[in-house]
């Protein structure tokens, strides 16, 4: 190590280094000895750190390595360490002795000798190494082989900075590879863009807990890759808790409150057993937050304090519950213009927006749809046991169609998912016909043309009433409710939108409580008038 001064950094051995008469000169000592080497470890410096009990020790020990190494300076360091075997105490000591000590890397270079004290403080000594709070290499010296002991033994040097080992490196980047394709559930993406960002989320989902914020459209796979992450971390061993998910936008209120802080018996009316939470379900696990830019602002307040403080209470007590998650948000909202509006917490998007990862749309993916839809088909295939593949010419036909501009793909890749289940399915003979393809085509854009067509009031029915009961209702009664809420939305209250909707039955004199028999509408899909305004307005 040419042109800087050897520094080394080592504990004083209590048993191993002790020795006062002639006959230590037979023992191998371990700090003596690592100063023998002055041809090839040429120690400039010995920072001895010592306990207060082991004074004598540590002098002739000094006094020792002066007769074997004149050159070496020897600077004994006092440390306390009253339990050797507590690790926090252990390590707080050396950890303080690391960050008060004036190192000068441009001048010196370092080693850390772990062959000494206790197996905590060589423990400790590693992870300070290993963190460079201790900026070195590790020092290991090895008793000499044979029955005689005053002979020098030998030694050893650990880089922890892996990025020098080819092999090492070649195996991290490896299993980072395979980290990605997990993530990617093996799908062999080729969006550039795409693929950046898989890459980046597996470097910081696997060394890093705080708050992870997935955004971009619907039906963009942002539920799908949160659950992954979970399970990559899992199977990193970075976790041992359970996944906890809940999409914001089913739940308001008291319910909200109670679904992810939990509640004690009688917290509120319908509350008569006690409710864990998600919270307290996702403790050293991931709680996932879907559509996190539809959660009140009372809730939002409770979640920042658990995330700050990994603490909360549940609806209706006054004790605190401790609960130490991940949390992983998704949104296809602009959560700054939510901000501005005053509807979602400024410092709370402060806290979750550390690591932001946008997932495009299918329609920024184009060139990924063609091995979507080989997974899909597996899928299919694992899922009900039959192998159904393409036709060639409907194969083709139908990536010419996933790929033009006649394709809108609204839901991204659920409307994928959904072609191809149902193609599979009518294919009674394992293969997909130009047939069904052509059939399918014309499906999704009578699909697509309704959706466009909805516009605004199409989204606050589907915020509304949520995407698998729109699917179940009658097209007939989703039109008829469309209309409802675009009056309602526009009313000041039940008495004015329902004047406008039942006007003519009014003028007849066949109406009755225009507003009873509006809310009772409304009750049949679950709704309320102030529930409509407060969806509306977030729009």
């Amino acid at each position: 190590m040419p042109n800087k001064n050897l520094v080394v950094i080592g504990l004083l051995g209590a048993e191993k280094d002790s020795g006062k008469s002639e006959s230590r000169w037979n023992k191998w000592r371990p700090t003596v000895d690592l100063c023998r080497h002055a041809r090839r470890l040429p120690i400039g410096r010995l920072e001895l750190l010592y306990q207060p009990d082991h004074k004598s020790i540590m002098k002739v020990v000094t006094a020792d390595i002066a007769s074997v190494s004149p050159k070496t300076e020897v600077r004994p360091r006092e440390i306390v360490m009253k339990d050797p075997w507590d690790f926090e105490e252990v390590y707080g000591a050396l950890y303080d002795f690391a960050r008060i000590y004036e190192f000068d890397r441009e001048q010196e270079e370092y080693l850390v000798h772990t062959t000494t004290g206790s197996h905590v403080a060589q423990i400790s000594l590693f992870l300070l190494t290993e963190s460079n709070h201790l900026p070195g290499k590790l020092l290991r010296t090895i008793p000499p082989s044979g029955s005689d002991k005053s002979k020098p033994g030998s030694y050893s040097i650990i880089d922890l900075d892996l990025s020098t080992y080819d092999r090492i490196a070649s195996r991290l980047k490896e299993q980072q590879g395979e980290g990605v394709s997990f993530l990617k559930d093996g799908i062999e993406t080729k969006n550039v863009r795409f693929n950046k960002t898989m890459d980046m989320i597996e470097r910081v989902a696997t060394t890093s807990t705080e708050p992870l914020l997935l955004t971009g459209p619907t039906g963009s796979g942002k539920s799908k890759l949160a659950r992954r992450i979970y399970e990559l971390k899992k199977l990193r061993n970075k976790m041992s808790g359970d996944f906890a998910e809940v999409n914001c936008a089913t739940i308001r209120g008291s319910i909200a409150q109670s679904t992810l802080f939990g509640h004690v018996r009688g917290a509120f009316t319908g509350a008569s057993n006690q409710r864990k939470g998600l919270l307290r379900k996702a403790h050293q696990g991931v709680l996932f937050l879907d559509e996190i830019g539809d959660l009140g602002v009372e809730e939002q307040t409770m979640l920042l304090r658990a995330l700050e403080e990994k603490k909360f209470s549940a609806m209706g007590s006054d004790d605190t519950v401790e609960s130490d998650f991940q949390l992983i948000a998704g949104t296809n909202r602009d959560l700054e213009a939510l901000v501005e509006k005053g509807l979602f917490r400024d410092d709370l998007l402060a806290r979750i927006d550390l690591w932001t990862f946008p997932l495009p749309g299918l329609r920024d993916r184009l060139e990924d749809i063609e091995p979507n839809v080989r997974y899909e088909l597996d899928r299919y295939a694992k899922r009900t046991g039959r192998h159904v593949i393409f036709k060639r010419d409907a194969y083709e036909r139908f990536l010419r169609f996933a790929t033009s501009t006649e394709a809108k793909w609204i839901r991204n890749f659920r409307d994928l998912n959904g072609a191809i289940i149902r193609m599979a399915t009518l294919a009674d003979t394992g293969r997909i016909e130009i047939r069904l393809v052509e059939e399918e085509v014309t499906r999704l854009k009578a699909i697509w043309q309704i959706e466009a067509s909805g516009g605004e009031i199409y989204r606050l029915l589907k915020l509304l009433v949520g995407k698998e009961r729109l699917s179940q209702m009658d097209f007939f009664d989703r039109i008829q409710l469309e209309g409802v809420l675009k009056v309602c939305r526009e009313s000041r209250n039940l008495s004015e939108a329902g004047r406008i909707l039942f006007n003519a039955s009014r003028n007849r004199k066949n109406s009755g409580n225009d507003s009873d028999r509006l809310g009772k509408y409304l009750a049949k899909f679950g709704l309320k008038l102030s529930q409509i305004h407060e969806v509306a307005q977030k729009l």
